[in-house]
């Protein structure tokens, strides 16, 4: 489906931004540079290492002859403004979690997480070994940018909040933070669920603005000083079980880029998802023995707040399976994970359990 049928006939399409033209791209002594906005405050952990890394990448793949120009939040446009700046042609790409743009369309969910979807490493191999890459292109181009993973969270958590969670019911009324399709499970739930960027979390836990969030992980959130406002942590969530960060870039300025200018991004890209997954589990923790030792008390959910994750999440994406597009996108990742999933809960997972049962008894 092209771009202009996709707008015409699509329901979400209105939301979708028409491209202006583009301004004249800065490029001086053989040099381009592209003006790249996000979603997160300059220096948040781990998100903005995963910024830096990727332009570091660009800069020194290109030879120079490619520059990034990471912008904050804020600082050009806001950080929920990404997507609309670079599809308008106001900024060349955006990086930031393709989640965010479930309003454009809700298959972009997919390309960083969905409710009881994909681990890190499951999601790694649909992506590179099983075609989601060509998926994210073909999503990418309804809207005129060029996509490409270039972060990775690893599994988030369930999230912070001011009281114990001991039922389903406990969701009602609850005044909560989680984006994409989770944050749909919630409302679901009866949870009056609110969409923030990272850098004003913060400020709502601490006004009462929220009763609770899920940010990332230890690491993160002990960086956003959650522990801070509320006292209840549950390391484990349904939402975001491996959760990717994209960068994407205005599908002109892409094409208008050098055949190795563009590798340059695809490389940089794959590089800079691959080291973020790995600096995230290697702080993730430590963090988490701070928080401990600090006082942080940390919770699980029960069964029954797990089923009803569960029931709930089915229900929202099948809510979307009329629609042509979200419906190839999810098939095609349901089946690359069960396909990955089977072989790995029968290695890797069965040898995890039974190394760590030996050498407990060690």
């Amino acid at each position: 489906m092209d771009r202009r049928s996709f707008l015409k006939n699509s329901a979400l399409g209105g939301s979708a931004v028409a491209a202006t033209s583009l301004a004249a791209p800065a490029i001086a002594q053989g040099t381009r540079t592209l003006t790249m906005v996000t979603t997160w405050p300059r220096g948040l952990a781990g998100v903005w290492d995963s910024v830096e890394r990727f332009a570091q990448n660009v800069n020194d793949i290109s030879g120079g002859s490619l520059v990034i120009e990471p912008k904050g939040a804020g600082e050009l446009v806001g950080a929920l403004e990404s997507f609309d700046a670079v599809t308008a042609g106001q900024a060349d790409m955006y990086h930031g979690a393709d989640y965010y743009w479930t309003g454009q369309h809700p298959a972009w969910a997919f390309f960083t997480a969905v409710p009881f979807g994909m681990t890190a490493p499951e999601l790694m191999t649909w992506y590179y070994g099983q075609g989601g890459m060509a998926k994210h292109h073909e999503l990418g181009e309804i809207f005129g940018v060029k996509p490409f993973i270039a972060g990775q969270t690893a599994a988030q958590g369930g999230g912070w909040y001011r009281r114990e969670m001991k039922t389903p019911e406990d969701f009602q009324g609850l005044k909560f933070r989680m984006p994409g399709l989770g944050g749909q499970v919630l409302s679901a739930m009866g949870a009056s669920v609110q969409v923030l960027p990272g850098g004003e979390i913060y400020q709502a836990l601490s006004t009462g603005a929220l009763d609770g969030t899920e940010w990332i992980g230890p690491w993160s959130d002990e960086r956003l000083g959650l522990q801070e406002v509320c006292d209840f942590y549950y390391p484990a969530g349904f939402h975001e079980p491996g959760a990717a960060l994209s960068v994407g870039t205005n599908l002109d300025v892409f094409n208008s880029l050098t055949p190795t200018q563009q590798r340059a991004i695809e490389v940089s890209a794959g590089e800079a998802h691959q080291h973020n997954y790995a600096l995230f589990i290697a702080n993730n923790g430590p963090a988490l023995q701070r928080l401990l030792d600090g006082g942080v008390k940390t919770y699980q959910f029960s069964d029954d707040i797990w089923n009803a994750f569960g029931a709930k999440s089915q229900e929202v994406l099948g809510g979307f399976m009329d629609d042509e597009i979200f419906a190839d996108v999810h098939d095609h990742a349901m089946a690359a994970m069960k396909s990955s999933s089977n072989w790995m809960s029968q290695s890797d997972s069965a040898y995890t359990a039974q190394r760590n049962r030996v050498l407990a008894s060690l």
